[in-house]
């Protein structure tokens, strides 16, 4: 019998965070991925989400039955704007995202086309042909764990400004949330949400 690996334990670095910034290192990390526009979990959002899951889920299947099981681990997003002003000022609606699930190292292109082509013949959501599988090489990053709802997330990314000012580091990347609880099961102020942010 197979042993399934856990992603959370496997990179607990990864998956934890301190209440301070601190600065941390990553490797390439392979990923499903779909990108799209519009609020944190309006209708578009709702959507990736619904597609990526059982995409996710079929790349799982198909590992299970190589003898590769994994646990699909947490949603996690990246966030932009494309405009010269601060993501708080520009609206929600014109937010750019890219909703990610993290990959064991040995999925493979092939694996995924194969999950892609399944979950589409069942689930027959035209997104799943957006999800593309893909490596993200971050580098050099600061992270945080954000308490609280989202919407107070502002308080904490001021945090890790002041810390980035404080030791001459700049942004070099795209803003990355990782999304530890669950809101349909955890009180808004006991939501735990990893903040990371590319740095160079």
């Amino acid at each position: 019998m197979s042993t399934k690996l856990d992603l959370t334990k496997t990179y607990k670095d990864y998956y934890s965070a301190k209440s301070n910034p601190v600065v941390i290192e990553f490797g390439p990390v392979p990923y499903l991925s779909i990108t799209g526009e519009g609020e944190p979990a309006g209708e578009q959002f709702i959507a990736a989400v619904e597609a990526l899951y059982p995409f996710a889920y079929g790349v799982k299947k198909i590992c299970k039955g190589e003898g590769q099981d994994f646990g699909v681990p947490k949603l996690e997003g990246q966030w932009w704007v494309n405009s010269d002003k601060p993501a708080l000022e520009v609206p929600r609606s014109e937010w750019q995202w890219k909703l990610l699930i993290r990959m064991p190292e040995f999925v493979t292109d092939a694996i995924c086309e194969s999950a892609q082509a399944d979950v589409l013949k069942k689930k027959g959501l035209v997104l799943i042909k957006k999800i593309v599988f893909e490596k993200i090489d971050e580098q050099i990053c600061i992270q945080i764990m954000h308490v609280g709802p989202y919407s107070t997330e502002p308080e904490t990314i001021a945090k890790m400004n002041l810390f980035m000012t404080d030791n001459g580091l700049v942004e070099n990347g795209l803003h990355h949330e990782i999304y530890i609880s669950d809101p349909r099961k955890t009180a808004p102020e006991k939501m735990k949400t990893i903040l990371r942010q590319p740095v160079k």
